[in-house]
């Protein structure tokens, strides 16, 4: 399964600003801002990660259903099956 690049813009530019909040926590450990906003910008974080991870496989999932006239293959469905999970 291959993922589409157009698609994959809004996916890539939240990545970037996940990355860019990281650094931001780093920074506030560094400092030694609160444990209440480290952990709410960490909080966030992981929200962007998981938005970015789900919006993958539904661009899979989506070319899966639509791949051999909607025929997926359970070697496809398995692995996407197992990606989702991975993030549950």
């Amino acid at each position: 399964m291959d993922l589409d690049p157009t698609e994959m813009t809004a996916v890539v530019n939240r990545l970037k600003r996940a990355q860019g909040q990281l650094a931001g926590v780093i920074r506030m450990l560094e400092e030694g801002r609160s444990c209440d906003d480290v952990v709410t910008q960490l909080a966030a974080v992981s929200k962007a990660l998981d938005k970015a991870g789900f919006a993958i496989i539904a661009s899979g999932l989506q070319q899966c259903i639509t791949a051999a006239d909607g025929d997926a293959t359970a070697v496809d469905v398995q692995r996407l099956e197992k990606l989702f999970l991975s993030l549950a």
